[in-house]
């Protein structure tokens, strides 16, 4: 059935956790072992490799593996006004957002002659996936694009696969040339994380890699993020999820459109609606039934609809509590003041107040980002942020008054700790400074 409703308080502690358990992948192992066969095959054979994958998984091989720079001015000429000037007011406002992240340095004295300091640095090269398989995903590049942008790395690279004739969606490369990118790469799946991460006699090696992606590209960032030789991920990041808390005032068909919304992601994707009003439950359900003739997606919300929940709580408290340790990646608050309710969010990727705040603003052009933390990570995770991008180092300088007076407190540490080298680096400078008998 689509978007079942389940009554919360009649429900077992074990039977709470099913209703609210995340779809699992079927055959992740399976999954894992092949993705570890194209990263090995991607590393030892290159180019060559690449192009092997591109054809029986990207739809063909590309007719350039670097795009020209002739592709990018035919397809910046595709766009209509209407879409140049919603990409350019997206852009804005995502500078707008990400430009206000970025950290002023610290410098204080933590004792008398110490000075600690912390400066930021930006990653040298940055690799960005963008999915291109079922749909022309704009919004990922510009997510990340925009942040490394104004976080100064020297190097961004885009990878998003050829599925028009062997050529990249125009609408892709319309927005890299937007955003100032102009090495693009048409190749998609594990096979481009792979080249990303170990470069190819094409694609040069990256730092880090970010965007989302399928399971095939999650899995490949995950592998190559463990190799000290390979490239750091940016989050954990899995199908799509929304999760709703409403009342009693909500309109049934905002929710139901919210949760469409999502659900139309992927067959994995999930959307859940919690509420305490049982009459807005199924009104919701209603709704959704009728929103979802016609959708041009049809085929995918039949399948995450159905590991969709509407549960019905015994009040908004409980809701709260019920997000927090579900931890959702979109969490969309349509009660009556909703803001007096943001201080009992402890865990979600992205907030949405108020019902006249629907997600696609944070997915699209409100300026936040939405690259972010999915299946619970939430708890533990952020969303991409200009910090995703940047490297924060500490800087210590001691004079040497500043030694004599803080330098036994290290010898002792040291001492306590059995490391003697570590005391006798600190010893040998204090004695110079202080010889004995002085």
């Amino acid at each position: 059935m689509m978007l079942p409703i389940f009554d919360y308080s009649r429900l077992d502690e074990s039977a709470r956790k099913q209703v609210l358990a995340r779809p699992s992948a079927a055959g992740r192992e399976e999954l894992l072992a092949l993705v570890r066969e194209t990263v090995r095959e991607v590393r030892n054979r290159g180019d060559a490799a690449v192009l092997e994958y591109a054809a029986r998984f990207d739809g063909g091989v590309p007719v350039h593996l670097k795009v020209p720079a002739t592709e990018f001015l035919q397809a910046f000429s595709t766009l209509s006004k209407d879409g140049r000037d919603a990409l350019i007011r997206a852009i804005t406002n995502i500078k707008k957002f990400h430009q206000a992240q970025l950290p002023q340095p610290i410098s204080l004295e933590t004792s008398p002659g110490v000075v600690c300091e912390r400066v930021t640095r930006p990653i040298d090269s940055i690799g960005i996936y963008v999915p291109g398989g079922s749909a022309p995903l704009v919004s990922a590049l510009l997510m990340a694009a925009i942040p490394a942008e104004i976080a100064g790395c020297k190097r961004r690279v885009l990878c998003t696969p050829a599925v028009r004739g062997g050529r990249i969606h125009p609408h892709i490369l319309a927005a890299a040339k937007l955003c100032g990118i102009d090495e693009v790469y048409a190749i998609g799946g594990a096979q481009a994380i792979a080249a990303l991460a170990y470069g190819t006699e094409t694609i040069p090696k990256v730092d880090k890699i970010v965007g989302p992606g399928s399971a095939w590209v999650t899995a490949a960032k995950q592998i190559v993020a463990e190799d000290p030789e390979g490239a750091a991920l940016d989050l954990p990041a899995g199908p799509s999820e929304v999760l709703v808390i409403a009342d009693a005032t909500a309109r049934p068909r905002f929710i139901a459109a919210d949760l469409l919304a999502q659900a139309e992601h992927d067959p994995l994707s999930q959307a859940i609606l919690l509420t305490p009003s049982k009459s807005l439950a199924e009104a919701v359900r209603e709704a959704a039934e009728e929103l979802i003739i016609g959708l041009s997606r049809r085929e995918i919300l039949d399948q995450s609809l159905q590991r969709s929940r509407i549960v019905v709580v015994p009040n908004l408290q409980e809701a709260f509590d019920i997000s927090n340790r579900y931890a959702p990646e979109h969490l969309i608050i349509h009660i009556v003041e909703a803001r007096e309710w943001l201080d009992r969010v402890t865990s979600a990727g992205s907030v949405f107040l108020g019902q006249w705040t629907p997600e696609p603003l944070g997915d699209y052009c409100s300026g936040t980002n939405h690259v972010l933390p999915t299946y619970g990570y939430a708890r533990a995770y952020s969303g991409l942020s200009v910090l995703d991008f940047l490297k924060r180092i500490t800087v210590q300088e001691a004079t040497p008054a500043g030694l004599l007076g803080l330098g036994p407190t290290a010898v002792t540490m040291a001492r306590i700790e059995g490391l003697d080298a570590h005391a006798l680096a600190v010893k040998t400078r204090i004695e110079v400074l202080k010889p004995a008998g002085t």
